[in-house]
């Protein structure tokens, strides 16, 4: 039987009156044992804290005065017995106690079953705990044949559980102050290794060999933070020497050690020698030694590199696909009967060994500098696998020819022939066998993960010739029924893209490349240099097919991902309650489901019980899903489950009222109103019992003389209906009784009624006993006396009226059978006094309650609703986003989602969000602020968020505001939150994510609730929340129209709902399951400063208790020196001011790295619970989701595959998509990824990894293995997904949930997304060059290798093939109409076959270009089809398509030149509202060399081409060929004007040219900002230029060669050259070139010589130049064949030389710089922006001065406003209306 760690309680001598006790973060401790915190009620925090206080028998640590078990001053526990010994910081101390006291008790409540003494910590607790803490440590040490110096024993004593507590604690405590060397997860196990061998030393009382004394630790007495000084500071500066050497990134990788290199230089045991322990810092890893496991290198070599695979099919099924194609067969296995192209494929083996050649001479070439004397084996295999490559490649191509060579001689395939084949197929088996053994391996999973987790030195042998021995990427195999999901769908892909490929893309080109080559007489136009045969054509003709060929794969993966993602989303059940409408005939239904997901069940113990309980619920969740069964049944009649579920759908619609997505009103008809008047039923929200009742009353009047029971059925026909009439019967009845006074004869007569109906209705003989007919009457007279009680003033007299009335129809006209007054008398139905005439009665028996009966007016008002509604209400609530997420949430509760465990049994967690310098509230002058057009920010959002804006205006009314005018003064602050709710701003994140503190409170109360409370409380809430003033004085719930805004109670957010309920200790609970910590970094500098975001912040803490702060605070000491601290504050209510709770010092400043990620490691220290949501700063939650919190905790005790997960994919709701038609664009394209595109990942792809936010980390497997982001200058400057891939390599698993959403703002303008979309491809860009990306594509089978690929770096790989294929279809075009070669093509009947293929290409291109079938796929899923067909098509007329194909522009451009120049890095977008107008010159900045420049070259191309080419003589096929290459041109120059607001303004236009002019001609200097000169701009603007390598320029150089080509190809068109194919006239040519450029160096030399003081001569020297130009001209003109088209002509041939010359010259600058012709570069291309800028804007003004096209654009800029009743076009002009 286990023993439970009890210790005896120790008995002080009560002390004198202690100080204050210092402030506690979540739960005091030790010190607050005593004290009446909540959290302290429970026994497994007593527990847990007690179990560390058990030091007496430990050794008694030297040197420590603090650390005195005999000073009573504070308990003296492990954590402090450790840092007394290994000199760690007070606050890490105290930082880390909480963080293991609060670890173990939530254990501890969560062990099932109860352990029998909860008031002692349980053994199998601190086990588990120890287990999954140190077990990479454990493995670390297997890895390297160590054995680990932790020592368990099976014991279940005191000391031994003791051990394991002080080695979790040592690990804690060391990781706690660890700073940046927490992204070194082996490095720490190295220090934990050495520590925790001196730990084992004292707690054994070895003796030390050197000093014959006691063992003490090396730490041991060298003073105050001995741990940072002497072990993190050194490692800590040589990361920061290695930062310095990488020059802010600029460097090349190759250059300097990364964090990556740091620790993996703790993969091999040679750390152990060099750098010992103690630690010497003379030792070679503190010194500048070269890179370790990995050199990122700058280069496109990487994507086959780390794909070599996908490349080696991809060129393989070409080649294979090329031979059949090749042979002529309509069919291919026509072909494959044929022995010559059965050995021609044979050539495949030559072709893979030589690609195998290739990879090895890569893999030498790129990381031959890891060659080191440490390291010889690896050179070894190096060389080796070269050798190996090549000595196949001439095995293959000797035994290939003696086929060839043995049939020649035999004259056919002789049985020697077919042998030399069977000797070739022989030594191909020998050449796939490691193929074979994948495969093999693949079918047989378990197998390879078993090999690849033992760390047998046998094993390592046998791999080492595969690959290279690392710590990471073992045993990251899937299941079989993974393997088999993810293979079917590839094998899928695959087959679709071949078949494509074989008929569409290769055979159609096969006899037109036969015919080409077939040609002798082929006369060129130019001077060909190859021209024997046409090769270079054929090249040509081929080369845009290749390259679709190569890219089209992400066409497939995209076409098969949505439809497989769309019948994933289909069986998870998603999009089945899609709208108010749907949830409405539901309703009932989700009731019952949320009991039955939300509301906890006891949990069963035995394994049988378990089983059945899963059958139950399996069985349960089909009932609800597929409405079996009375689902109202058990829930009426248990009236405790109803109120439970009221309390829950009321406390959502309160936030929702709380958010102004609903109004007074609609709060009112969406409520649960709790039980009143004894009503038998639920009391649905009112909305959905609209025109029930009528329709009731008409059913029962068409037929009177129908009897009860067929009455009855036809009324229960319909749910709502029956409710409907029971509790308008009911109320009626409460009503009426309520209003007549108690003793009175009226009384008793009101009460015979009512016996008499319920008799009658009980009995059956309901409609045989009244007449039918009546009841319209009964029902104008109730609606006359709710009328009477809802007015303003209150008139008895008519009431009594009303009662009389009421009477007299009820006792004369409604019975059939009519009585005398007399044996009314006697039925006790009429006053039996003479005196009491009928007349009078009710005339003194009213009495009236008065208006603080809140609750009786607000059921006056529901049953007034119900007797008079009319309308469907299927506009309730108004707001879209209320209705969203309305239907989400209910949609959500009928998916699988776990069962809601206890909020004491839930797994704890933290909310962690790095904060900067964004925006924490808008201030009031910010908001009132006008831009140049005269509008503010706050009239935008009136606009945009009108129904929000007029609810925000009834609750302010309802809070006593008398003036709009008091929201700048008294309610200012009301206002600013308003707003800032709308934006991007911390205040909008720190509401959303405080709502999982508000949810467990309310969870955690209706857990531990009885019945009477529940009951007791629904009606405290309803009295607190019914409006004060109990009267409308007109209209009523009808519907939304004329609802007067009544005066009520505030519903604020700190006293609302079933927080009025709570008993006190929901606080202590929801403290110990959940903490919000924001890191903002610079919050001590901005307090410092007085800067007004520090006080928001400090408010935010204010308002919301379990909200932390954590930043770095810098304490100066003179000197230059500088002390840096991770500080953590919260704010003390008691005290009402902020306070410290721990203080951490650092090594150094913080940001080593990349700035997010070092600002979420430093804050990480102050996490708490077993998860970690990361949150950004431009999210939000929502009230109804974080409910659902606890059920996807649960989810890491599932298993998914072969493994649990350790990331928890969310989904996200892009909020920002109704600003205007650019955000829909954007929130579109966003949620289909985080929706359809994860799902498909994570299931069945099983290749997600961590895309940002909101993903939940599993904690503790995450702070041992790195942390939840990398943080390397530069490589990670997507730091989010490389957790992702870290948690891969590592054996983690990826899951997805879409059960449950947390809302994200994206970016709103086109310049923000542009940078954005920059940021994000520069990231892959870096990612391409990244160890991680290589590992996962080498570590991973075949088929999961093209998941990662084609879904991370393979995305934007292939989008610049898109692009390249477009400028390869062009350029081939153009050679093959200025050559000649078209022309003769022409003539060739084949020819057609050609154009059909170069058609499939462009069909392909569009294809590409065709970015929405995953949004159309998952709208459909969603929305319903033909909403989501509406949807695409409004996008197409807002131009959506000019929009993706403008950002596939944008990420090819800076994917590319990341990886070939480098200059990745953080582009802050902003996240403000976007209605500004962007000048022209800011556009021409951001997009000149990324997008106008290449449409311009584009567009030349297509001019020339048009010019010249015999084909475009035909319009038709000349459109055909060229409308999707136009249409990039067009989107590339016409987006940033089309999407700019007012950017087809004629008036702006012209300013815009103005100050473009003004800008261009701007000389800067030193100090100028790019957005002042271009010079300044244009110098940045070749900053990558500057860093790149070599290689990086020679690649340069060659791709700018391609301007020469136009002059190249147009001279030998020109009429002067009479068809001369001489290569003189090109060299002639060039003459031109000389004397334009003189001429210009001429005028600019007499320009700056003569132009300021001299100004007559300098006007001389160009009427010189010109009259000499004009004379030379009129000569050729008339001696020579020279015509007035071809000077137009030579533009096109010589403009773009120059432009090629200048873009060398930039490469070149190093050299030309400092010499005379730099000048004339800088001024000429000077000159090329202006005529660029120039051809961008003629189209944007001839637009702008057309009639019309302004409203046009802006009414395709603000669409989806306009369809919500805003007014763009008035803010566009600034007239606000009044």
């Amino acid at each position: 039987m286990a023993t439970n760690l009890r210790y005896p309680t120790r008995n002080y001598v009560p002390p004198p009156p202690p100080p204050p006790a210092p402030p506690f973060n979540l739960i005091p401790i030790h010190t607050h044992l005593l004290s009446d915190h909540p959290s302290l009620r429970f026994p497994e925090v007593r527990a847990a804290a007690s179990a560390l206080l058990f030091t007496d028998d430990l050794p008694r640590p030297p040197f420590s005065r603090r650390g005195d078990p005999t000073l009573p001053t504070t308990p003296f526990d492990l954590l402090d017995w450790l840092s007394a010994y290994f000199g760690f910081q007070d606050g890490n101390v105290c930082n880390q106690r909480e963080n293991l006291v609060l670890h173990l008790s939530n254990s501890q409540m969560r062990l099932s079953p109860p352990p029998p003494h909860p008031d002692a910590l349980h053994p199998k607790v601190v086990r588990s705990f120890r287990s999954k803490l140190l077990k990479n440590y454990s493995s670390w040490c297997s890895y390297l044949g160590k054995n680990p110096h932790t020592h368990f024993s099976t014991k279940n004593d005191i000391p031994s559980l003791r051990r394991e507590l002080l080695y979790v604690s040592l690990y804690l405590l060391i990781w706690g102050e660890a700073a940046n060397l927490r992204f070194m997860p082996e490095c720490l196990c190295y220090i934990f290794h050495h520590m925790a061998y001196e730990l084992n030393k004292v707690l054994e009382g070895d003796i030390d060999r050197d000093t014959g004394r006691v063992f003490l630790p090396w730490l041991c007495g060298r003073g105050d933070e001995a741990f940072l000084k002497h072990v993190v500071t050194p490692f800590y500066e040589t990361i920061e020497e290695e930062v310095k050497r990488s020059r802010n990134g600029t460097a090349p990788h190759s250059a300097w050690r990364n964090y990556d290199d740091l620790n993996e230089y703790f993969w091999s045991r040679r750390c152990f020698k060099s750098l010992k322990w103690p630690i010497d810092t003379g030792c070679g890893f503190f010194k500048k030694v070269g890179k370790t496991g990995f050199v990122e290198q700058r280069s496109f070599w990487n994507v086959y590199r780390s794909f070599d695979r996908l490349w080696v099919m991809l060129i393989l099924l070409f080649q294979a696909m090329m031979i059949v194609a090749w042979d002529g067969t309509n069919l291919p296995w026509e072909a494959l009967k044929k022995r010559d192209v059965q050995v021609t494929l044979l050539t495949i083996f030559i072709t893979w060994s030589g690609l195998r050649l290739l990879q090895a001479v890569l893999d030498a070439g790129t990381q031959y500098s890891l060659v080191t004397r440490e390291r010889p084996l690896l050179g070894m295999r190096m060389i080796l696998k070269g050798l190996v490559a090549s000595t196949w490649v001439v095995v293959f191509s000797v035994f290939y020819s003696m086929i060839w060579s043995q049939k020649e001689r035999d004259g056919g395939w002789s049985d020697e022939a077919n042998r030399k084949i069977i000797m070739f197929l022989e030594s191909g088996l020998v050449f796939v066998l490691p193929e074979l053994i994948a495969l093999t391996l693949f079918i047989l999973p378990w197998i390879r993960i078993v090999i690849e987790e033992l760390d047998w030195s046998i094993l390592y042998v046998i791999t080492w010739w595969f690959h290279t021995r690392i710590f990471v990427g073992r045993g990251v195999r899937e299941g079989l029924v993974n393997n088999v999901k993810y293979a079917m769908f590839w094998v899928a892909v695959l087959s679709a893209k071949i078949t494509f490929s074989y008929f569409l893309q290769i055979k159609p080109l096969v006899d037109p490349t036969k015919a080409l080559l077939s040609i002798r007489d082929l006369q060129y136009k130019w001077h060909e240099f190859f021209n024997s045969t046409n090769r270079v054509a054929v090249i040509m003709l081929w080369a845009p097919v290749v390259l679709m060929y190569l890219m089209d794969l992400q066409i497939w993966y995209s076409i098969f991902s949505s439809f497989v993602g769309a019948t994933v989303g289909l069986f998870s059940h998603l999009g089945e309650i899609r709208s108010i409408e749907q949830l409405r005939l539901r309703f009932q239904f989700f009731a019952n489901a949320l009991q039955f997901n939300l509301m906890p069940e006891e949990q069963s113990l035995s394994p049988k019980a378990t089983l059945v309980r899963k059958l139950r619920d399996a069985i349960q969740r089909l009932k609800l899903r597929y409405g079996l069964g009375q689902p109202n049944s058990k829930i009426e009649s248990n009236q405790v489950e109803a109120t439970r579920f009221a309390l829950i759908w009321n406390e959502i619609m309160i936030t929702l009222r709380e958010e102004d997505l609903l109004s007074d009103g609609e709060f009112e008809l969406m409520e649960l109103p709790p039980n009143w008047w004894n009503i038998r039923v639920i009391r649905w929200p009112c909305c959905l019992l609209c025109n029930e009742l009528l329709l009731a009353l008409s059913q029962a009047t068409e037929q009177p003389d129908l009897s009860d029971q067929p009455l009855w059925w036809k009324i229960c026909g319909n749910e709502y209906r029956r409710c409907a009439v029971i509790e308008a019967y009911d109320s009626v009845k409460g009503l009426v009784t309520m209003i007549v006074k108690e003793n009175t004869v009226e009384k008793s007569i009101v009460m015979k009624l009512f016996e008499d109906f319920d008799e009658r209705i009980d009995g059956g003989k309901f409609t045989e006993e009244y007449n039918m007919t009546v009841l319209p009457r009964f029902h104008e007279k109730l609606i006359t006396l709710l009328d009477l009680l809802r007015s303003d003033e209150t008139d008895v007299g008519k009431i009594v009226n009303v009662l009389q009335a009421l009477y007299e129809i009820s006792v004369r006209d409604f019975p059939r059978k009519k009585k005398p007054t007399f044996q009314l008398m006697e039925e006790g139905l009429a006053p039996s006094s003479d005196a009491a005439d009928a007349g009078f009665l009710f005339e003194s028996a009213v009495q009236i309650p008065n208006e603080d009966d809140t609750i009786f007016y607000r059921n006056v008002r529901r049953l007034h609703t119900i007797l008079t509604s009319r309308d469907n209400m299927h506009n309730v609530p108004l707001n879209l986003e209320a209705r969203r997420r309305i239907s989400f949430f209910s949609n959500s509760l009928f998916m699988n989602m776990p069962r809601a465990p206890h909020v004491e049994k839930m797994m704890a967690f933290t909310v962690l969000t790095p904060y900067y310098d964004e925006e924490v509230l808008y201030g009031k002058e910010g908001l009132r602020s006008e831009n140049e057009d005269g509008i503010s920010t706050l009239f935008y959002l009136q606009k945009i968020y009108e129904d929000e804006w007029k609810n925000f205006l009834e609750r302010m009314r309802r809070e006593g505001m008398e003036n709009e005018n008091e929201l700048w003064t008294t309610r200012a602050r009301e206002l600013r939150l308003w707003a800032s709710y709308r934006g991007q701003t911390l205040s909008r994140t720190v509401r959303g994510m405080m709502y999982y503190y508000r949810a467990l409170k309310m969870l955690s109360f209706l857990d531990s609730a009885s019945e009477v409370e529940i009951k007791r409380g629904s009606q405290n809430i309803a009295s607190h929340h019914s409006y004060s003033s109990s009267r409308w004085h007109s209209g009523n719930l009808n519907g939304l129209n004329g609802i007067p805004a009544p005066a009520a109670h505030a519903l604020n957010r700190t006293a609302s709902g079933v927080s009025l309920l709570f008993k006190g200790n929901e606080h202590g609970i929801a403290a110990m399951k959940f903490v919000y910590v924001v890191t903002c970094q610079v919050y001590g500098l901005q307090k410092a400063s007085g800067d007004p975001r520090a006080q928001e912040i400090t408010n935010l803490m204010k308002n919301n208790e379990a909200l932390r702060v954590a930043y770095v605070d810098e304490k100066h000491l003179g000197r230059d020196e500088v002390e840096f601290y991770s500080v953590l504050v919260k704010y003390d209510q008691q005290l009402d001011r902020e306070v410290e709770i721990y203080r951490i010092r650092l090594p150094g400043p913080l940001k080593l790295g990349e700035g997010k990620p070092e600002n979420q490691n430093h804050a990480i220290i102050f996490t708490r619970g077993d998860a970690l949501q990361t949150i950004d700063m431009n999210q939000d939650n929502y009230f109804e989701e974080a409910l659902k919190m606890r059920n996807l905790l649960e989810e890491f005790s599932k298993l998914y595959g072969i493994r649990k997960p350790t990331i928890l994919g969310v989904r996200e709701n892009v909020f920002t998509g109704s600003v205007s038609s650019l955000a829909w664009f954007m929130s579109s394209q966003e949620t289909s990824f985080v929706t359809l595109g994860q799902r498909v990942l994570a299931n069945p792809l099983k290749v997600r990894m961590h895309y940002g936010h909101p993903d939940v980390f599993d904690r503790f497997w995450f702070l041992t293995r790195g942390g939840i982001s990398k943080a390397s200058k530069v490589i990670n400057i997507s730091e989010d997904i490389f957790a992702g891939f870290n948690c891969t390599l590592r054996g983690g698993n990826v899951t997805h949930h879409e059960y449950i959403q947390v809302g994200k703002g994206r970016d709103v303008g086109l310049n923000q997304i542009s940078m954005f979309e920059a940021k994000i491809a520069s990231g892959n860009g870096e990612q391409v060059l990244s160890r991680d990306i290589y590992r996962l594509g080498h570590r991973m089978d075949f088929f999961r290798m093209l998941s990662v690929f084609y879904t991370t770096v393979g995305f934007y790989f292939n989008s610049q093939l898109v692009v390249l294929t477009v400028y390869a279809f062009l350029w081939s075009r153009l050679y093959l109409a200025l050559s000649g070669v078209e022309g003769r093509a022409l003539d060739d009947t084949k020819s057609n076959k050609a154009l059909g293929a170069i058609l499939n290409q462009q069909f392909a291109v569009q294809l590409g270009l065709f970015t929405a079938l995953p949004m159309i796929v998952e709208n459909s899923l969603e929305h319903g089809f033909l909403p989501a067909v509406w949807d695409y098509l409004t996008m197409q007329f807002q131009l959506a398509s000019l929009f993706f194909t403008f950002s596939m522009g944008t990420q090819t451009h800076f994917f590319g030149r990341t990886i070939l120049h480098g200059g990745a890095k953080y582009r802050p977008t902003g996240r403000g509202f976007v209605v500004q107008h962007k000048s022209f010159a800011e556009n021409y900045r951001l997009y000149a060399r990324s997008h106008f420049v290449k449409a311009i070259e584009l567009g030349v191309i297509l001019i020339v081409y048009a010019s010249y080419s015999p084909m475009a003589g035909n319009t038709f096929i000349y459109i055909a060929m060229t409308i999707s290459s136009w249409f990039l041109v067009v989107s590339w120059i016409m987006s940033p004007f089309v999407f700019n607001p007012s950017g087809l303004d004629w008036l702006k236009t012209v300013y815009d040219y103005d100050d473009f002019m003004k800008w261009i001609w701007n000389t800067g200097g030193l100090f100028t900002r790019a957005e002042q000169s271009w010079e300044t701009w244009w110098y940045e603007e070749q900053d990558h230029l500057r860093t790149t390598g070599l290689w990086g320029k020679i690649l340069e150089i060659i791709l700018d060669l391609r301007f020469f080509f136009f002059q190249y190809g147009v001279v030998y068109q020109l009429k002067i050259a009479q068809g001369s194919q001489s290569i003189g006239v090109y060299l002639v040519s060039w003459v031109y070139m000389v004397v334009a450029v003189g001429i210009y160096i001429i005028l600019v030399y007499a320009g700056e010589k003569y132009a300021s003081k001299n100004h007559i001569y300098y006007r001389l020297v160009q009427l010189i130049v010109i009259s000499t130009v004009i004379l030379l001209i009129v000569i050729l003109l008339k001696f020579t064949p020279l015509v007035f088209v071809d000077l137009i002509s030579s533009l096109l041939a010589f403009v773009p030389t120059g432009w090629g010359m200048i873009l060398i010259a930039q490469v070149l600058r190093p050299f030309l710089q400092s010499t005379i012709v730099w000048k004339t570069v800088v001024s000429l291309a000077r000159l090329y922006d202006v005529l660029f800028g120039i051809i961008v804007m003629a189209p944007m003004a001839l637009l702008s001065w057309l009639p019309g096209f302004q409203e046009m654009q802006t009414r395709i800029l603000f669409n989806e406003a306009f369809s919500r009743g805003l007014q763009i076009s008035r803010i566009l002009t600034g007239k606000k209306s009044s």
